[in-house]
């Protein structure tokens, strides 16, 4: 497919924020969100008076469920934003759906500035619930609505029960091994232990991961990323705008948003999910190439997603990830294609989504500090499993 308005080129992430990242935290959801905003206004060079424009993904989730308990109309109350234009919900290419929605905001002349926020808090809602998980929202009460009709009958009451048949899927067809699959999270702790904010700071070896207990075959406890709470956010500023900002204008090269399979956990490609067409959508908008990459950071939800993203991406080969990330080496720091360098969610914290693009960013800047990587121009962030996924292309100039 040919695209004739490759509009997202002409926005640019200009400035970043996120506040702690805490297992719990004692701050509030708003607090926590107030701290990522206003530091990513700040980073911007702007104030809160430049900002015409607010997006979030999924926005406030059930009045206040602590997948999303904080969206842009509290927000915009609370900071006292004048706004052009604004949005949030579930329903959309997945958790990078807010930066989606607030470039597209931008190209078609609404906003000049626009605060992208996710705001989550897991972990204080498991000190009252120990059952509490994202999909407990989703089916309590609701067996018989839509798809969940088909799923919690047979007791698919949480997301790793979809997550290992994608997994056990990607063994059978490609021959994917435990201790291949293990270099995503051992990965992601060798890079969390450098990062000042991650939950889980301390070594991890092979043993350790095998270890772990297993959850739902064959994915076992440090497959799971971490709940935590915390916010992020980032700004997303027209390009001539941007150029007048602190920081190298971050632009996004290209989107991909696509969907072209049924939007089911499990009519989707077991070994794809909705990466495939995001993935493809965005290497059709751009001249760049998947070895122009020197950066990926990918949704680790669950490790077995990472290695779907590096395959759906060209970063690899079909089938080939779990040769890919073997040994480690590759995908280390110091490798040829550093992976989520401040831990991930299966270390750093689940911050779902805009975790992603934060440490991209704060990489292409060269901010990272200990975890720095080598300096370079190119970086990609994708996030989502199954029927959901968005990926952003994103250069530094």
């Amino acid at each position: 497919m040919m695209f004739d308005h490759l509009y997202e080129k002409n926005v640019a992430i200009a400035g970043v924020g996120q506040s702690e990242v805490a297992r719990p935290s004692d701050k509030s959801a708003m607090r926590l969100t107030l701290d990522a905003c206003l530091e990513a206004i700040a980073d911007a060079g702007l104030t809160r008076k430049d900002i015409d424009g607010v997006a979030c993904w999924p926005g406030d989730n059930n009045n206040g469920n602590s997948f999303s308990p904080v969206g842009p109309n509290a927000l915009i109350g609370t900071m006292g934003l004048h706004v052009n234009w604004y949005g949030g919900g579930y329903e959309g290419p997945g958790p990078l759906a807010g930066v989606i929605n607030g470039a597209m905001a931008i190209a078609a002349g609404l906003c000049r500035h626009v605060l992208v926020f996710r705001t989550i808090t897991e972990a204080s809602a498991r000190r009252l619930d120990k059952n509490a998980n994202a999909l407990s929202n989703k089916t309590a009460g609701r067996d018989s609505s839509f798809f969940w009709q088909w799923y919690t009958p047979y007791e698919v009451h949480s997301a790793i029960n979809l997550m290992a048949m994608y997994a056990q899927r990607h063994f059978h067809e490609y021959g994917t091994t435990p201790e291949q699959l293990a270099q995503i999270a051992l990965t992601c702790r060798a890079n969390a232990e450098l990062n000042p904010k991650a939950v889980y700071r301390t070594p991890m070896t092979m043993d350790d991961y095998l270890a772990s207990r297993m959850i739902s075959t064959p994915l076992r406890m440090f497959d799971c990323d971490v709940h935590c709470d915390g916010a992020t956010a980032i700004v997303l500023s027209r390009m001539d705008a941007a150029r007048h900002g602190p920081n190298p204008p971050i632009r996004l090269e290209a989107i991909g948003s696509a969907l072209h399979q049924p939007w089911s956990w499990d009519q989707v490609s077991l070994t794809g999910g909705a990466s495939i067409d995001a993935a493809r959508m965005m290497w059709q908008r751009t001249d760049l190439k998947p070895a122009d990459v020197r950066s990926a950071q990918l949704y680790d939800g669950f490790s077995i997603l990472t290695l779907l993203w590096l395959e759906a991406l060209g970063l690899c080969p079909v089938g080939e990830s779990g040769r890919f990330v073997e040994g480690g080496t590759r995908i280390a720091r110091d490798g040829a294609l550093p992976v989520n360098t401040n831990g991930g969610q299966l270390s750093g914290g689940r911050t779902h989504g805009l975790g992603y693009v934060h440490e991209a960013c704060t990489q292409l800047w060269e901010r990272a500090g200990q975890r720095q990587i080598a300096p370079h121009q190119v970086a990609v962030a994708a996030a989502g499993g199954g029927p959901l996924a968005g990926s952003l292309l994103l250069v530094r100039e």
